[in-house]
């Protein structure tokens, strides 16, 4: 059963996460919050395995709650739930520990799979906003930064690499490669290795740097 912590300052929004965990059977909600502060108090005594973090918030918000619960508990999945606007609020979040973005237009079945694979361990994103995160991190690094050595890479790390760039999860990559998630796992950890990359939004930037997509007719 995955422990889940709601936070959100929108009553009626906490109500429907609430009633949509409630029809599963292995996500269980164990606490709800409507500020920062509140979510920080809540991880400290409930010890859950994913908390489902809104970014603005009155007093302390989504970002300083994220880098407080995880200095206290690293362990902690934090899984953002964002407004499709909310750009300047992403990457301080990502550097202050939270493992994924989902937005708010989500389907329900995309944001249940999104907090299975945060509890998994994986770093779930709404595609939409992995691709606009992705392309104003290529923009911003787009100034030439001096020589760089080449990273090698295998045929398959290279397949694994590309689809990690489109947001598919490590279940929707062994699929499309006919391979085990298991080794899916591996290359990923491989690919983080090779290319100095934290998170699987580092990994889809280097993608992009690598293999731009092509331009649309």
């Amino acid at each position: 059963m995955i422990r889940l912590i709601v936070v959100d300052d929108q009553q009626l929004v906490r109500a429907g996460l609430r009633m949509l965990c409630e029809a599963t059977d292995d996500v269980e909600v164990v606490g709800e919050a409507e500020n920062g502060q509140q979510a920080i108090t809540l991880a400290q005594r409930l010890r859950p395995d994913v908390v489902l973090m809104d970014l603005r918030m009155p007093g302390v918000d989504g970002t300083t709650a994220t880098r407080r619960i995880l200095g206290e508990h690293p362990a902690t999945r934090i899984l953002v739930l964002t407004t499709f606007d909310d750009d300047e609020h992403l990457y301080p979040a990502l550097d202050a520990g939270a493992c994924g973005f989902l937005a708010k237009d989500a389907s329900p079945a995309e944001l249940l799979a999104g907090i299975r694979r945060a509890a998994a361990g994986e770093s779930p994103f709404s595609p939409h906003v992995l691709r606009r995160v992705v392309r104003r991190a290529v923009s911003a690094s787009s100034a030439p930064a001096g020589p760089r050595e080449e990273v090698s890479l295998t045929e398959r790390e290279r397949e694994v690499l590309d689809l990690v760039a489109t947001g598919r999860s490590n279940a929707e990559i062994a699929a499309c490669l006919h391979i085990g998630v298991t080794t899916v796992k591996t290359h990923v950890a491989k690919l983080m290795n090779k290319t100095g990359s934290r998170n699987r939004v580092q990994l889809a930037v280097t993608a992009n740097r690598c293999h731009p997509p092509p331009t649309q007719h």
